[in-house]
């Protein structure tokens, strides 16, 4: 959870070496639904740094405020529309609405005279950026245009590198002027190891970390049940509604698990793109509103009684139809630290935190079919439900800990 200490007192430390977090994923204001990750990651480095943010401003947000020992920095690259390029996900907007390719080059320009005010003024020592396009793209122009001395390390999470793939040799050039990359999970470095980078650029997988005091078994709330009249077996999905998240073949998968589990529902929390798309399946199935409920996003911070309450947390991810796919989904851990046992699909990065029916289930990508047997199985199988959930959050504890993540990015990240 993050605790949102907004300040307009300039934060200043001398001492500490002066770190630029530049992103395009910074909650823009309190409860904001943004994943919270580049915010926590930020927030636990503050410690050894001082932390400068970058980011793009949306209506309604400060362009410049501290919180959490962080000064943040929002430019403005358009006007105060109610729908602009970065209102949700940037290359979902771009193929929804080929009107917003207007505001692409205003973005770049104004993020990047952003990016050199900060630095100069500043004197910023290191340059952390987090995905590769566009972050990473101004970052390395900077040094190679301004300071060469300034270090720059960037942090893809997954869809810059699996999506976008006409821009792999943008990408490759990025990689080979930056001092260093890390990545989430293991079939990233594979993946960006594929672009013929340089043998001597520092590839280290660091996932995104998780506060395992707050994802924690001891957050179950019953309350949770009866808002939504679960009865019965209570299965859940968190994330984007977008097509890589597969949640189209876990609304296929509903009608047989609720003929051998009748009062089963499935909750679906957050938006995106395919939310009209899905609840239209789910109606045509005759489950939307009863079987199936969509609540929308919500801020990260209400989450943790969802993944405490459920019975089974349900990550049907794919490969999507432009090869774009998940790094490793940050709501898999919660999920795990929160005593929830997780179903994921065969996607290589997913090996790098389950291990089937040891902590998990591997269910097979886009086949609705495996995900509802091996729901059914379990559900059935009491001795092995009871012998995975033990072993969920001991998986994930000492592992994906914001203090222990944060510490394998501070030795990344020194002069």
């Amino acid at each position: 959870m993050y605790l949102w200490k907004r300040s307009s007192k300039r934060y200043n430390n001398n001492q500490k070496t002066k770190l630029l977090v530049l992103t395009c994923g910074f909650p823009k204001w309190k409860n904001d639904h943004t994943d919270p990750f580049v915010y926590e990651l930020s927030k636990n480095l503050a410690g050894d740094f001082n932390i400068y943010v970058l980011n793009y401003y949306s209506k309604g947000s400060s362009t410049y405020e501290c919180m959490d020992n962080m000064e943040i920095n929002r430019f403005k690259y358009w006007f105060d529309e109610e729908k602009n390029l970065t209102d949700g996900a940037i290359l979902a907007n771009l193929k929804k609405n080929k009107f917003l390719w207007i505001q692409v080059p205003f973005f770049l320009i104004l993020g990047f005279v952003s990016l050199i005010k900060l630095v100069k003024n500043h004197k910023i020592k290191i340059i952390h950026a987090h995905w590769i396009v566009p972050s990473g793209l101004l970052a390395v122009l900077y040094k190679k245009l301004f300071d060469k001395n300034v270090k720059v390390v960037i942090t893809s999470h997954g869809g810059d590198i699996f999506g976008l793939r006409k821009f792999n040799f943008l990408k490759k050039w990025m990689i080979n002027n930056c001092d260093g990359i890390t990545v989430v999970s293991n079939a990233l470095k594979k993946e960006i190891k594929k672009l013929g980078i340089k043998n001597d650029i520092p590839i280290e997988v660091i996932p995104m970390g998780i506060d395992t005091c707050l994802f924690s078994p001891n957050k179950y709330d019953e309350s949770i049940k009866k808002k939504y009249g679960v009865n019965g077996k209570f299965l859940l999905f968190v994330g984007r509604l977008s097509e890589k998240k597969g949640v189209k073949y876990l609304i296929n998968a509903m009608p047989d698990i609720l003929k051998e589990f009748p009062d089963t529902k499935l909750l679906i929390i957050g938006d995106g793109e395919d939310r009209e798309h899905l609840e239209r399946l789910a109606k045509e199935l005759g489950l939307y509103g009863n079987s199936i409920i969509f609540t929308g996003a919500l801020a990260n911070h209400g989450l943790p009684k969802y993944y405490a309450t459920a019975d089974l947390f349900i990550g049907p991810s794919i490969i999507s139809s432009s090869g774009d796919r998940e790094g490793l989904p940050v709501s898999y851990m919660e999920a795990l630290s929160s005593g929830c046992i997780l179903f994921a699909t065969d996607l290589e990065g997913n090996k790098d935190i389950i291990e089937d029916e040891i902590n998990g289930i591997i269910i097979k990508q886009k086949d609705s079919k495996d995900i509802s047997d091996k729901v059914i199985r379990l559900l059935k199988n009491k001795n092995l439900y009871y012998e995975i959930k033990k072993n969920t959050r001991p998986s994930v504890v000492d592992r994906f800990d914001w203090k222990v993540v944060s510490f394998q990015f501070k030795k990344i990240l020194r002069p």
